[in-house]
């Protein structure tokens, strides 16, 4: 009888988690009609999904999956930080009265923050909910900070930006709130937009190399070496990439999340360097090191990517590895130190004109 009864809940629990994958808001919607058939017509859709440029394994054996994911449940020392992260509170008046020529970044942990270009204001990414997780209740939960990011405090937002459908960078609870913004996504990722009610008139969707303005801010969507999907079945379903972001005179990089590829050195040519270049430098590890770089791997990227500048995100807020939240910082500082490489490691929160590194701290040394 008790055999019986357990069964019961497992299959109970199993219809369950189904039906909050078919049914839960914040996991979104795969693409149909008219956008999966222009997914269907780009060179990068084949055998029925998008593939990278480089091959790219994505295998994992069920029996490291699940010592993994121990790893993640049991947590581990040093994995999170103890101490609250004193950030800076966004100062919106200063960010409105920034000069209208040239750039300015203001970062809010992990991969989210805004990037002003010849007097053009993006938001990049944005994730202000407290988890980056497929559950409000569970999962990653975010780092405490003095001041979280809210979106009632950003300055006026011309454009959102988003790099891939992981909800580390896309964020239903943030979304929901951004409904009266213009949106420029990779293809597929408007699936999702449209059902959290962002109209279609306001969405852009692009493939790889496909550029588009606005206010003559020139942007381009780049390969990136990674994956997407947020429900059971829908890997690789949507696309993902990088930005280019391009001014009159300067030129930034928003990597988003990526393994090391070739495609670094193909930007690095094709645009002819980068004044700044964000590049992700977190939740890595060996068993899928073809689609997160090791802090090493970024340091190399800045140069192949001729940059001026180096700063690291996609660190510092979520932890989504094995690794001691300061070990990416830490690793990536001693190599860009090797190759000669200018590191930018601001304060969370605080405005960075032209990639002013005399803005930089090593804040996180006295955190524990």
């Amino acid at each position: 009888m008790l055999v019986w009864i357990v069964m019961a809940l497992i299959a109970l629990s199993l219809i369950a988690l189904v039906l909050y994958f078919r049914l839960a808001p914040r996991i979104g919607s795969d693409p149909a009609g008219a956008r999966q058939a222009r997914i269907e017509a780009s060179p990068n859709f084949r055998d029925g999904k998008f593939q990278n440029l480089a091959p790219t394994n994505m295998d994992m054996p069920v029996s490291v999956m699940g010592k993994v994911m121990w790893e993640m449940l049991k947590g581990g020392e040093g994995r999170e930080p103890v101490d609250t992260i004193p950030n800076v509170s966004f100062d919106r008046a200063a960010w409105e009265q920034l000069p209208d020529t040239g750039f300015a970044i203001a970062w809010f942990g992990h991969s989210s923050l805004l990037v002003k270009m010849d007097a053009i204001t993006f938001l990049v990414d944005p994730v202000f909910g407290e988890r980056a997780s497929t559950f409000s209740f569970a999962g990653p939960k975010r780092f405490p900070f003095s001041e979280h990011m809210r979106v009632d405090l950003l300055p006026k937002v011309d454009a959102v930006l988003i790099s891939h459908d992981h909800y580390d960078h896309l964020d239903h609870e943030t979304i929901a709130q951004l409904k009266d913004k213009r949106f420029i996504v990779p293809l597929g990722v408007g699936a999702h937009l449209g059902s959290w009610g962002i109209p279609s008139s306001a969405i852009t969707e692009h493939d790889w190399w496909q550029t588009t303005h606005v206010a003559g801010v020139k942007l381009t969507l780049a390969p990136a070496r990674h994956f997407s999907g947020r429900g059971l079945t829908n890997r690789f379903r949507t696309l993902w990439g990088s930005w280019v972001i391009e001014g009159r005179e300067r030129r930034v990089l928003f990597g988003a999340d990526s393994g090391y590829s070739p495609t670094f050195k193909e930007l690095g040519s094709r645009f002819g360097g980068f004044d700044l270049v964000l590049l992700e430098c977190g939740a890595y590890n060996m068993q899928w090191s073809e689609i997160h770089m090791m802090p090493e791997e970024t340091a190399q990227a800045a140069v192949d990517l001729n940059a001026a500048v180096l700063m690291p995100i996609h660190w510092a807020k979520f932890s989504l590895a094995l690794h001691p939240w300061k070990e990416p910082i830490e690793r990536l500082s001693k190599k860009a130190a090797d190759l000669g490489v200018p590191l930018l490691t601001p304060r969370i929160g605080r405005i960075v004109q032209s990639a002013d590194r005399s803005t930089s701290e090593r804040w996180w040394e006295a955190i524990r």
